[in-house]
């Protein structure tokens, strides 16, 4: 085995890359990176039935916008069996594996009996002294100790000792012909140098049957790591109502790729009090000793909060074409190369928790009202609202200045000549330029706008108002 520290991330092409994958997938992916070792991407679709190439596309596309990359791969299960095979070979020949034609029903017989005498419900080893030779219909079964026990020593968890009387000779290669998980995945490990597995603790059970088949084959066994589940905010394993959806529909609902990733790398690890982490942050810092033995509880709330933090600390050239994307995604009509672009991204930032909410948040810069907010135009469209607009366009038209120290000035003009509080000339105004009761400050708004967009919509509400009467 290797001195460099190899990683891996296997998942199954049964369904979409969601947030539990990816956590995982980015653990393996930061201790590489950290030592710099290599990570290695393997898909394990010995799950003919379920596996789709849709599901494959998936997790390719999840890691891609995370921007979790390997060293090697992606290698497929199903082009490998003449490795496996060759390994099953070596383990039979050995008399450290056997052929076994009992039927499920006999050994569905076998563990009820088991049961009822109070026994784990075993397969009871009949075939194992019968040298049987390879036949149809047969499966392979590995020879496990009768006494004693197997240790985990795990990198999270500490010490594991399970006795050998629980484990009973399991398959590793099923009648069909495909071979068993557990057995795939020491092979894979095995040949492709794998120095640590460090994967969710619902593998806890798999990890002694696993380290039985290195010690058969005589190989060293890697380091293993359990990382705990993550859990929904009522404790409960994470499912879709809590947030357990593909980390595509995260990129649609307009989170950053590393604030997830920061989110999720806090589900289970940390340093010291530090919540923010860039990736460059994450791969200096990350060790597996400081992954804790409790479960992460996800919160969509607090990811929310940490997506607005990344979107107030990320650049111009970051966010622009991700703002761009979503601004198309949602249809709302712009010009790409609009000239205040970067003033509206930097404008919205501080506002904005998701990339979707900026966009929506823009719109007013680039559509003007076609209808007024019910509940916005009530409480700001008041009598004497027609005489404000009135005035504000007066002195906007006639102004040539209008950066937003020089629209500030110009509201404050008309507060002063009309006796009016500055809510009671910007509240009507806010409406009539975007038709909501919220935007930015009106004098960034002005200046954002210019006045070739500012005077048709205060010329439409004043026509609105006057057709009120």
């Amino acid at each position: 085995m290797s001195d460099t520290i190899i990683t891996r991330f296997p998942p199954s092409p049964t369904g979409y890359l969601h947030v539990g994958g990816a956590r995982t997938a980015l653990f393996n992916w930061l201790y590489a990176r950290k030592t710099g070792g290599k990570f290695i991407l393997r898909i394990e679709d010995t799950d003919i039935q379920r596996s789709t190439q849709e599901s494959v596309n998936a997790i390719f596309e999840g890691l891609n916008w995370l921007g979790i990359d390997w060293d090697a791969g992606p290698f497929y299960q199903t082009q490998r069996f003449d490795v496996y095979k060759t390994y099953l070979n070596q383990l039979v020949n050995d008399k450290k594996a056997y052929y076994c034609t009992c039927s499920p029903e006999t050994v569905e017989a076998m563990r009820e009996k088991a049961r009822a005498e109070g026994r784990n419900p075993m397969y009871d080893g009949s075939c194992r002294h019968k040298n049987l030779a390879p036949q149809d219909g047969a499966v392979v079964r590995l020879c496990t100790p009768d006494t004693g026990s197997t240790r985990i020593d795990d990198i999270i968890k500490g010490p594991i000792a399970i006795p050998n009387t629980e484990i009973d000779d399991f398959i590793l290669r099923r009648s069909d012909g495909v071979y068993t998980y557990n057995f795939a995945v020491v092979i894979d490990d095995l040949t492709m140098d794998v120095t640590h597995v460090i994967r969710g603790d619902d593998h806890v059970s798999n990890t002694p049957k696993q380290i039985l088949i290195y010690e058969a084959l005589g190989a060293k066994v890697p380091k293993f790591g359990h990382v705990p589940m993550v859990l929904g905010p009522d404790r409960t394993r994470l499912s879709k109502r809590h947030g357990a959806m593909g980390v595509m529909e995260y990129q649609k609902m307009g989170f950053l790729p590393e604030a997830l990733l920061n989110y999720l790398v806090r589900l289970g690890w940390s340093y010291g009090d530090q919540e923010f982490f860039t990736i460059e942050d994450m791969k200096r810092l990350f060790s597996l000793e400081s992954i804790g033995r409790s479960p992460g509880v996800f919160d969509m709330e607090k990811l929310t909060a940490l997506n607005a933090e990344h979107i107030q600390k990320s650049t111009q050239e970051r966010l622009r074409p991700l703002f761009l994307e979503q601004m198309q995604a949602l249809c709302i009509p712009h010009d790409p190369q609009d000239p205040r672009l970067n003033a509206i991204i930097t404008l919205l930032q501080p506002r904005s928790k998701t990339l979707v909410d900026m966009a929506q948040q823009a719109e007013s810069f680039f559509v003007a009202p076609s209808a007024y907010c019910e509940v916005a135009s009530k409480k700001n469209f008041k009598a004497e609202s027609l005489d404000v607009l009135k005035k504000i366009r007066e002195k906007l038209t006639k102004t040539e200045d209008t950066s937003e120290a020089a629209m500030e000035a110009l509201l404050h003009s008309v507060c002063e000549e009309m006796g009016l509080k500055l809510g009671k000339v910007g509240g009507p105004l806010r409406v009539a330029l975007t038709g909501k009761g919220f935007s930015p400050g009106m004098g960034e708004m002005l200046a954002l706008l210019g006045k070739e967009r500012t005077l048709p919509r205060l010329d439409a509400a004043i026509a609105h108002l006057e057709a009120k009467g």
